[in-house]
Formats: structure tokens, C-alpha cells, sequence
């Protein structure tokens, strides 16, 4: 146990004393990895800041049902009737043309436009809320609102937080197929980089198998220099991240106060840096042990 834990202690001391002495071909290539980690990083985080501000925002389902400008008082009980007696209708508001007009009045600019007004044009209107966000509900009772008397339109209010959530659901995918294509790339690059470092080895690699050395012994080495190529790539990519995230925050602050809204990219959190950190180191040591793999197979064929 204690030449274990020797070994290991050799290894990583070896390790990095091989990145320190080519400086250059070590930041190259952590650059390289950090670079093209920084895309499916960025994207994750960007999403998980539009999930939240997306969260904040009230979306309560509801349907606005206009009513046709003919529409008698019996008309509008029996509308008003069928609505709440309908299944999945929370609540339901009445709201005449003269409110909506005093509720349009009150809108900053709109006086001048309400006033060449000749005739009252908006109609008398419900607005439904529901008790559920499913959507075939909403098109079921889309669809039946529809096709009561006197009824001229119907308005999903929350068509569009439908649409945000499917591309918000689209983005989530894309980034995940852009992940598997960066680990992949990963994965590419540190098995090229063990593989260059293996043959610079190759005699002491074959003297340590004639020898009896074990597999794990000769691997472990290789194994500790790509996790450390992942982890420091995975710290340029977070510091990209976070570089950029302050370079937009000072120009989000600017627009939030022309708009009156707080626009802020939120930091990530310490869980996703340490998910980040192990993701990487995790890449890293499948490409070294991808590789070191492949050319131990090859020369036990021999």
C-alpha cells in the first residue's frame, strides 16, 4: 500500500515537472482544450440565466374569448355560463368595452389615439384563467369557446411561454449535442497528446513491460497527465466564461437602467464549477487511458 501511494506520489510529481518543462506545448494545449470547453460552458450557464429570468416572470394560463359586437346581455350570461361550467376554467372576468377602453386610456400616449376614436371598436371580452398549463386543455377549450354563439375570437394569452418553453427545451438540446461533440473533441485531443508523449517513451515504456511491470503501473503516469490537461482546460474554459459574463454584465447595467429592470448574468454556481472540474479531469484521463491503452494492446502483440 505504501509503494502505492508512492507511486502515485512520483507519478503526479513527474507529471507536471513534464508540463512545466515545455511551457509552451503545455499552454498551447491547454488553450486548445479550454477554448473549445468554453462554448458548451457558456451556452449551459447563458440557459440556466434564461430559465431564471423566465421563472420570474408571471405566466398564468389563461384565454382571452371576444365576443361579436351584436352580442345581447343573454347572450353574454349564457357565454359567461358555458366558460365556468367548463372543465379546467379556474376563474373567469368579464370585461365590457367601456373597460377596456378606460383600461386602454390609461396607457402612457394612448389619450390622443382614443379621442379621433369615432366609435367605441374593441368588443366586450372574458378572460379565462385555467387551472392547468397542459396543452391539449388549452386547445380543448380553445376549441370549444370557438364554437359558441356569438363568440368571434379567442386569444391564447400564454401561447408565447409555450413558445419560449420550446425554445427554451430546443437550446437545451442543442447545447447537449454540442457537449457530446466538444468531449468528443476532447477526448481527441488529449489521446494525440498521450500518444506524442508515449512515443517520446516508448523504449522506457518497453523495458518496464520486460521487466513485469503492470499495466496500471506503466498507465498511471499517462493517466495523471491528461486528468491534469482536462482540469487545467476546464479552468481556462470557466475563466472565459467568467470574463465574458463581467464584460456583459457592465452592458446589461446600462440597459437595465434605460428599461427599469434588473438584467443580470447570474455566476455560476460552486457545484456547476466543481461538475465543470471533474467533467473535464474525467475527459482527460478517457483520452489518456484511451490511448496508452491502445499502444500497450499493440505491443503485447508483438
Amino acid at each position: 500500500m505504501r509503494a502505492w501511494l508512492q507511486h502515485h506520489r512520483i507519478s503526479l510529481v513527474k507529471t507536471v515537472a513534464r508540463l512545466l518543462a515545455s511551457p509552451f506545448s503545455t499552454l498551447l494545449n491547454v488553450l486548445a482544450i479550454g477554448v473549445a470547453l468554453a462554448l458548451p460552458v457558456g451556452a449551459f450557464f447563458l440557459l440556466g440565466n434564461l430559465e431564471t429570468m423566465s421563472q420570474h416572470v408571471s405566466v398564468e394560463p389563461q384565454l382571452s374569448v371576444f365576443l361579436s359586437a351584436n352580442a345581447a346581455k343573454s347572450d353574454i350570461a349564457d357565454i359567461a355560463a358555458r366558460i365556468k361550467g367548463s372543465a379546467g376554467v379556474l376563474s373567469a372576468r368579464f370585461v365590457s368595452r367601456d373597460d377596456a377602453v378606460s383600461e386602454l386610456n390609461r396607457i402612457a400616449g394612448m389619450e390622443d389615439v382614443i379621442a379621433t376614436l369615432r366609435k367605441n371598436p374593441l368588443p366586450d371580452a372574458f378572460v379565462v384563467t385555467l387551472s392547468t398549463r397542459d396543452s391539449a386543455v388549452v386547445d380543448r377549450l380553445e376549441r370549444e369557446f370557438k364554437s359558441l354563439p356569438k363568440v368571434a375570437h379567442v386569444q391564447g394569452d400564454s401561447l408565447w411561454a409555450r413558445r419560449l418553453d420550446a425554445l427554451l427545451h430546443l437550446g437545451r438540446t442543442a447545447v447537449v449535442l454540442l457537449s457530446i461533440v466538444i468531449c468528443v473533441a476532447l477526448v481527441a485531443v488529449t489521446f494525440n497528446t498521450i500518444r506524442l508523449q508515449i512515443l517520446t517513451q516508448q523504449e522506457e515504456i518497453e523495458v518496464c513491460c520486460l521487466v513485469g511491470a503492470t499495466r496500471a503501473y506503466i498507465q498511471r503516469p499517462f493517466l495523471y497527465l491528461g486528468s491534469l490537461l482536462g482540469l487545467l482546460g476546464g479552468c481556462v474554459a470557466l475563466a472565459i466564461v467568467l470574463a465574458t459574463a463581467r464584460i456583459l454584465n457592465s452592458d446589461l447595467a446600462q440597459l437595465a437602467t434605460l428599461y427599469g429592470a434588473d438584467l443580470q448574468l447570474r455566476l455560476p454556481e460552486m457545484s456547476h464549477v466543481f461538475f465543470v472540474f471533474g467533467a473535464c479531469t474525467s475527459l482527460g484521463w478517457l483520452g489518456a487511458y484511451w490511448s496508452v491503452s491502445r499502444h500497450l494492446l499493440v505491443f503485447e502483440r508483438r
